[in-house]
């Protein structure tokens, strides 16, 4: 029984992860496009807020798993 609610903790983990990094890509879109002088700033952002997430979502998978 913890094994699957372990992959069910670990699946939300990646769905989270999934939508924040979609909602990231979406503004950084609509950010470049009303100002596309800003856009090496807006990129890096975009790179770093996502790689955050990202570890985020891997820490909620090894506690999904081992907590």
């Amino acid at each position: 029984m913890t094994g699957s609610l372990a992959a069910i903790g670990a699946g939300l983990a990646v769905i989270g992860a999934g939508i924040g990094i979609g909602n990231i890509g979406a503004k950084a879109m609509e950010a470049i496009a009303r100002q596309p002088e800003a856009v090496g700033d807006i990129r890096s952002n975009m790179i770093l807020m996502a790689a955050l997430i990202e570890g985020a979502a891997l820490i909620a998978m090894v506690l999904a798993f081992y907590g």
